[in-house]
């Protein structure tokens, strides 16, 4: 590279400038030489090194697109919601069970629960003989047709019914509380009775009684607000309609 240099002296009082010839302008211009040299050496090392430095970004941008595959699952899972509700296929076992409440057969029906009416049939049987004058007796019986043992306690709820379409005819049967009441436990296939004393419509005038002809009983088993019918027929079930008379008495149910 070839440098030219220029002295150039400017005279007091805004005089024409003149180039220096005198000796002392011929030793500056050596030294102005070098210092501009210099500047002009460090402007191009810098040019180089700014070469250098903008290399760099080219490494940084090139680090950047390689490392964008990483971030991009990132983001696309994002964009896609996942479905409500959704539980990890591991959770779903024990979710499904659980919804569907599937349990094993017979479950909240274990031996020894309360029988249900759907688990009972009824009939009635000789009671043990007449219950005093004008008085008769005759058995409830009371059958676990169901396929598990189940148990039952204390009175059932007994009342005339007729007319065909079960209407309850008279007052129901009265509790006779002296008798025990132990909690029973029927098999399949095993019975249980209550004894109910019947008072015969003829001990009281027809005006009083107002008798009628029934078809059987209604029985509402111990601690149930279901009932089944149990037929009855003839002159000994023939029932008073009137609400003053209390013809019907029943015990508590008993293993026999």
């Amino acid at each position: 590279m070839r440098v030219i240099l220029t002295a150039v002296a400017r005279t007091p009082e805004g005089s024409h400038a003149e180039t220096m010839t005198t000796p002392r302008a011929r030793l500056l211009t050596p030294t102005i030489a070098i210092v501009t040299l210099a500047v002009l050496l460090t402007g191009c090392a810098a040019t180089g090194n700014g070469a250098s430095s903008a290399s760099t970004p080219e490494a940084a941008s090139t680090g950047a697109t390689t490392s964008a595959p990483t971030a991009t699952p990132t983001s696309g899972q994002g964009t896609t919601p996942s479905t409500p509700g959704t539980a990890p296929a591991s959770a779903a076992p024990s979710g499904s069970t659980t919804a569907s409440g599937a349990s094993p057969a017979g479950a909240g029906d274990a031996d020894g629960a309360r029988c249900t009416v759907a688990e009972l049939s009824g009939s009635i049987a000789d009671g043990g003989g007449g219950g005093g004058a004008g008085a008769e007796r005759v058995a409830i019986v009371l059958r676990d047709s169901g396929t598990r043992s189940c148990t039952l306690q204390g009175w059932p709820g007994v009342s005339f019914v007729g007319g065909g379409d079960g209407a309850q005819i008279g007052n129901p049967a009265t509790l006779d509380r002296s008798a025990p009441h132990p909690t029973l436990t029927l098999r399949p296939g095993h019975e249980v009775q209550a004894v109910v004393t019947v008072e015969q419509s003829g001990d009281w005038d027809a005006a009083t009684c107002e008798p009628r002809t029934t078809d059987g009983f209604r029985v509402i088993p111990p601690g149930s607000r279901q009932s089944l019918f149990v037929a009855a027929s003839g002159s000994l079930f023939e029932a008073c309609a009137s609400t003053s008379i209390h013809q019907l008495t029943t015990t508590a149910l008993a293993s026999f």
